[in-house]
């Protein structure tokens, strides 16, 4: 009698800690704001970038990402990780459906039948049936063919939202002017030395939302140790890092910093248990130089 209490005991201790575990695991996942965009679709405003994460980098970074809370995941063809991302994903266990997968049609595969194509290679190397965006990486070669084939996919729900990467004002003047369905995500280089103000208001305008790539400039110009970044971050207790994916979703502005390493993924999510003030947006608004802070892909 007494060993089956100590065994009834030993059971009740076990399902505690086991309960405790997983509460711990609830209450440590990130509650990461979404923004609508023009029709109606949620995407969260922090997400994960993929570029350069490739093999079983890629695969257990994507997984890594997944389970500290990340649920927005970008990548692209050109990248050369769409696999890895889709054995990432897999890995993580995660259902595909609390997802939000973005990957992009690469200057090779611009026009209607190529986009369609690289579209199904695409979601086969990602192991789904469908997109949550689909961008057009670059205003190169047959726009207006692609988007045309990117709006019938959309129509036919195998993709929830459809946009573009890299657009200026005018080209993307230019698509909407052709546009049955019009873009629903500019994503765009933004960070501090780089801040697009101008192209920011012109997409609002339009109703599209604006996403930043390489939101850390991958640390050029001194990002990670400037004085201005580092000096508000003080203020907080927070780096130059986490100062700067604020300004950035403070502006509304979805962005996708990337990394391999655990501890920068989850610093790069504690940024939404502090706001910065009106002065430290100022004093990170006078930093923008103008000038891309990536000339080489221009």
């Amino acid at each position: 009698m007494l060993n089956f209490e100590i065994q009834k005991m030993k059971k009740i201790i076990t399902l505690s800690i086991a309960l405790n575990v997983v509460s711990l695991m609830i209450i440590a996942q990130p509650l990461i704001p979404n923004v609508q965009l023009n029709n109606g679709v949620l995407m969260p405003i922090l997400g994960f970038g993929t570029l350069d994460l490739k093999d079983n980098i890629g695969v257990n970074s994507v997984a890594n990402a997944i389970s500290l809370g990340y649920r927005l995941i970008d990548t692209a063809t050109i990248y050369g990780n769409e696999e890895a991302v889709g054995d990432g994903i897999k890995q993580s266990g995660i259902d595909r459906h609390e997802l939000f997968i973005t990957t992009k049609l690469w200057v090779d595969d611009m026009g209607y039948n190529s986009a369609k194509l690289a579209f199904e290679r695409s979601c086969k190397k990602l192991r789904t049936d469908y997109i949550d965006l689909y961008l057009i990486h670059r205003p190169r070669g047959d726009i207006k063919g692609s988007w045309k084939a990117m709006e019938e996919l959309y129509r036919a729900g195998r993709i929830k939202a459809i946009g573009v990467s890299n657009f200026d004002s005018i080209q993307l003047a230019e698509l909407i002017a052709v546009a049955e369905i019009k873009p629903m995500v500019n994503q765009i280089e933004i960070n501090p030395f780089f801040q697009e103000n101008i192209l920011q208001k012109i997409s609002e305008n339009h109703g599209i939302q604006v996403e930043a790539w390489s939101p850390f400039a991958q640390g050029r110009n001194g990002l990670f140790t400037n004085e201005i970044l580092s000096g508000i971050g003080k203020q907080y207790r927070k780096t130059a890092a986490q100062v700067t994916l604020r300004w950035i979703i403070q502006r509304g502005i979805v962005t996708i910093p990337r990394t391999s390493e655990l501890k920068y993924m989850q610093e790069n999510l504690d940024v939404f248990d502090f706001q910065l003030s009106k002065d430290d947006m100022q004093k990170i608004n006078a930093l923008d130089l103008g000038t891309s802070q990536f000339p080489e892909w221009n």
